[in-house]
């Protein structure tokens, strides 16, 4: 039975994010604030799922937990797919989301609305102590506007424009972007799997 999961991250609106999803599972969710001395991982893989079994073994490999591990960005059709894995630090290593975004805008000065086509992207992995996985994924897609809107989110939200809703992420509210976002559809991927392998079990 599982009873316990670490959320390999310190990012509140993550940590926020997949613990609503996951709400009503008899399960115990903790993250990387409670375990201050956890390792900081580099995330060095070529690709999402990748970059996010690294950080599910490391962070496993440290708490003797099972982990939940995700690694997420933004994929800009223009940009041949930049930033890519590099979303969190597109403008350098210690960049903010002010930053990243100001930086995204720049490279797509003057490119037309059908040419701003862009999908967020989000790999997860459940790793557990023993070395098994099972990985999840999701895709988001929409298009990245000219300016900022809305005050929710976090990352690029305020830039990644939904057609279907008429409004950047920014602007929807946390339960319509737990229905909709690439992370969502990756953890509620993730929560039929442990209702149907873990947690039906007597």
């Amino acid at each position: 039975m599982l009873t316990t999961i670490v959320i390999a991250s310190k990012n509140k609106g993550k940590i926020e994010e997949i613990k609503d999803i996951l709400t009503d599972l008899p399960l115990e969710i903790l993250s990387l604030n409670h375990y201050p001395s956890a390792p900081d991982v580099e995330e060095n893989g070529g690709t999402f799922l990748e970059n996010a079994l690294l950080k599910g073994q490391a962070i496993s490999d440290f708490t003797g937990m099972p982990v939940l591990a995700d690694d997420s960005g933004l994929e800009v059709d223009y940009l041949g797919g930049e930033p890519g894995i590099l979303s969190a630090r597109y403008a350098g290593a210690d960049a903010t989301d002010e930053e990243n975004n100001q930086k995204l805008l720049m490279a797509l000065k003057d490119v037309p609305d059908p040419q701003r086509g862009a999908t967020f992207r989000c790999a997860l992995v459940l790793y557990l102590p023993h070395g098994e996985y099972q990985a999840f994924e999701g895709r988001w897609r929409g298009r990245i506007g000219d300016e900022f809107r809305g005050g929710y989110g976090f990352g690029y939200d305020p830039l990644f424009y939904l057609p279907d809703e008429g409004k950047t992420v920014a602007e929807i509210t946390a339960v319509e972007k737990n229905k909709l976002s690439h992370r969502s559809q990756a953890v509620q991927e993730l929560k039929k799997y442990l209702q149907g392998k873990f947690l039906l079990k007597n």
